[in-house]
């Protein structure tokens, strides 16, 4: 062999080493979002599992409040639906979108509870109603860091697909959209800490 083949084939060497290398860490971020999204998974299905709790222990003192504890459980209905979508494929943008538009209706219906109870002294004081609120403050917040932990391993993603030489080769290799943010409508209300007084 000449010079000019091991050269040649050196080269072709590299640029394979390069292509697998760049697959790689396309497939490691990926599934680091995926995984990500798993963990907002969990934590949401654990608030939706509460929330039935909530109204059931808040249902004896409201009772001509009916309209406002079926309206908490439509809305966490259509957040599980939502939920549900999201994770069958958590790099759709539209069924993010969807979680994000569901989230912001639970969000609303929860706080219309939240005035409602407050004119029942009663009920707030009342000693189920004090530990289911406890446990969904505390989801609340989980849900909050699993959000940041998804949105940091998306951006991680894009920002690894979108940048010089990767962006040459994701394409190729099945990366042709880039992952979605968890967003929701209510951004200004999300910097809050959640708030959940009974």
């Amino acid at each position: 062999m000449d010079i000019g083949t091991v050269v040649f084939l050196a080269i072709i060497v590299m640029l394979v080493v390069w292509g697998v290398s760049i697959y790689n860490q396309l497939v490691t971020l990926r599934n680091r979002f995926l995984n990500a999204f798993s963990q907002i998974e969990v934590q949401l299905k654990r608030r939706y599992d509460l929330i039935p709790n909530l109204v059931e222990t808040a249902k004896a003192y409201l009772a001509h409040e009916r309209g406002t504890l079926e309206s908490v459980i439509a809305a966490r209905n259509q957040a599980l639906a939502g939920l549900q979508a999201a994770a069958a494929d958590p790099a759709n943008a539209e069924a993010m979108k969807q979680l994000a538009s569901a989230e912001g209706s639970l969000a609303g219906a929860l706080g219309r509870l939240n005035v409602v109870v407050e004119a029942y002294p009663d009920l707030k004081a009342n000693q189920n109603m004090m530990q289911v609120s406890e446990e969904l403050t505390s989801t609340e917040n989980k849900v909050a860091f699993a959000r940041q932990a998804y949105n940091d391993q998306v951006m991680a993603y894009n920002t690894y697909k979108q940048s010089f030489p990767p962006v040459l080769l994701a394409g190729f290799f099945g990366h042709r959209q880039d992952a979605t943010l968890l967003e929701f409508a209510d951004r200004a209300a999300i910097q809050e800490a959640p708030r959940v007084a009974f």
